[in-house]
């Protein structure tokens, strides 16, 4: 039996901060350089509904392209479409067929069960850009970030300082264990806005 991962309780977290997150504070910086809010909010709308597609195999030409294509922004009803897609991204991977096999996301062919990884770590990161943006509080659950943590640690014996995403930010052993995935994942676990 495959294993599946329970994006429940990530997917209610992101849901639940994106829609804490106020109309004056879209145009606000966010720990990823060349993005406001909005345009991660954007990215958050584009990459739920690609995972989704991704974990259902309904490989369509929107899975061919790359995230760093275009600078993604909102439609006008993403305070809806957000959860919507969210709910739809847990009901597909919770199907063990989601994990089998090989997919497409970002324009890369992937197996489903690193797709489903891949997912969840870029909920767990941007849910965490997401909130620490517009300063809400952020506390996902222990084993979402461990599936983020198997993703972003470098293999054993690799030396070269860089993650799946950039530069590791070095970060204690003894930091919580949110802060060591914000660092993999080569952001700055003390990142604020105008800091």
């Amino acid at each position: 039996m495959t294993e599946t991962i329970d994006f429940a309780p990530q997917a209610r977290l992101v849901a639940g901060i994106a829609q804490g997150v106020g109309d004056g504070q879209l145009s606000g910086p966010t720990p990823c350089p060349e993005y406001e809010v909005r345009h991660l909010l954007g990215h958050l709308v584009g990459l739920t509904g690609a995972f989704r597609d991704a974990g259902r195999k309904d490989l369509g030409v929107h899975l061919d392209q790359s995230p760093g294509d275009s600078l993604p922004d909102l439609g006008p009803d993403w305070r809806a479409e957000l959860p919507k897609l969210l709910d739809e991204l847990v009901e597909t991977w919770r199907d063990p067929a989601a994990y089998e096999g090989m997919t497409r996301a970002g324009g890369i062919d992937l197996p489903g069960a690193v797709a489903g990884a891949v997912a969840m770590d870029e909920l767990v990161v941007h849910g965490w850009d997401l909130a620490r943006a517009t300063g809400q509080a952020y506390a996902p659950d222990e084993a979402s970030l461990a599936v983020a943590q198997g993703l972003l640690t470098p293999a054993e014996g690799d030396d070269s300082g860089n993650g799946l995403f950039g530069a590791v930010v070095p970060v204690p052993d003894d930091a919580p264990l949110l802060d060591r995935v914000i660092g993999l994942s080569g952001r700055d676990p003390g990142w604020k806005p105008g800091v």
